[in-house]
């Protein structure tokens, strides 16, 4: 008797599994959405992006462990890495390295304000245009009406966050010790500036992750307006 319950139950939850999965594979209506809906959906899916990924490059080795997003070094710095390493001293490569990443995680900080206002003041238009454009619409908006406002946020924050994580002292170590060697050219890098712009390709980077997601995935549509939203251009 117990193993006929065990079966029915067994035989149910299967068959809960089967149509839960037909159901989720129905077409969805498309009728009657209005500009409003559209916009709302976006917003919402935007909102949702941003903040999900935002948060994730926020926490320690955000970027450093993200190979997305890890900001590696510039051409000058590349010398002096392979330098460093060369005579003994990839510890402190190493740290340098983890250290100037770790200034972009404080940095991103201040980002989601900034993006909440540029969704906040998406119109109509922008909203249907950014749902039937390609792959990454939703993305290269954002770039465009943030880019500024996120650098001016993004350099204050990464200056002061060289010495708060120790950055400033590891990389004038480091280039002071590649100064010291024979013959090579000496360098000076703008490096609050050089991790600013990293930090935004990396913020970027992963709202356009976020984006392809929901664009592609019809389990990412957490709600029946994303549903019906995302299914106008589904049918495009």
């Amino acid at each position: 008797m117990k193993k006929i319950i065990v079966f029915v139950m067994v035989l149910g939850l299967s068959s809960c599994a089967e149509l839960s999965q037909i159901v989720n594979n129905l077409p969805v209506s498309t009728q009657n959405i209005s500009n409003l809906d559209i916009a709302n959906g976006l917003k919402a899916a935007l909102n949702e992006g941003v903040s999900d990924q935002v948060s994730k490059l926020t926490k320690e080795r955000g970027f450093y462990n993200n190979d997305l997003v890890r900001i590696a070094l510039p051409e000058d710095l590349q010398k002096i890495d392979a330098a460093m390493r060369k005579y003994g001293l990839s510890d402190l490569a190493d740290k340098g390295l983890i250290a100037l990443n770790a200034t972009a995680e404080d940095a991103v900080k201040t980002a989601t304000p900034i993006f909440v206002d540029a969704i906040k003041n998406m119109s109509f238009t922008d909203a249907r245009n950014i749902l039937m454009g390609d792959n990454k619409a939703a993305t290269t908006y954002l770039n465009q009406t943030t880019n500024q406002k996120l650098y001016a946020s993004f350099s204050p924050v990464i200056k002061k966050s060289f010495d708060k994580v120790g950055a400033a002292d590891i990389w004038n170590t480091i280039i002071t010790k590649y100064n010291q060697i024979p013959f090579v050219n000496k360098v000076n890098p703008d490096l609050t500036d050089y991790v600013t712009t990293q930090a935004l390709d990396g913020v970027y980077t992963m709202i356009a992750v976020e984006e392809q997601k929901i664009r592609t995935d019809i389990s990412e549509r957490s709600s029946t307006l994303l549903k019906r939203v995302f299914a106008l251009q589904d049918n495009k």
